[in-house]
C-alpha cells in the first residue's frame, strides 16, 4: 500500500467516527472513542477484503467498501455496548 492509501483511510475512517458522534452526540471522550473505533473497523474491513479477495469499493489498494462496512459495523456495535450499565452492589 502507497502513503495515499493509508492517508486516505486514516481521513475516512476519521470523517466515518465523527459523522457517528455528530449523529449519536456525547463529549470529548466519546469522540475519541468513536474515532478509535472507526478506524481499528476500517482496518479490520480492510484486512478483510483483502483477504477475501473483494474487489466492491476498490479505490487503488484500499478496500474502501469492506473497510466501510467494518467501520459502520463498529461504531454500532461499541455504541450498542457503551450502553450497558453493570449494577453496583
Amino acid at each position: 500500500m502507497t502513503f495515499a492509501s493509508y492517508l486516505m483511510g486514516l481521513i475516512l475512517s476519521t470523517l466515518y467516527g465523527s459523522l457517528f458522534h455528530l449523529w449519536r452526540g456525547g463529549g470529548l471522550a466519546r469522540l475519541i472513542f468513536y474515532i478509535a473505533l472507526s478506524w481499528i473497523g476500517f482496518w479490520v474491513g480492510h484486512w478483510a477484503g483483502t483477504s477475501f479477495n473483494l474487489t466492491f469499493g476498490k479505490i487503488g489498494t484500499l478496500q474502501v467498501g469492506s473497510a466501510t462496512f467494518g467501520s459502520v459495523g463498529s461504531l454500532f456495535i461499541g455504541y450498542w455496548l457503551s450502553l450497558i450499565r453493570i449494577p453496583s452492589r
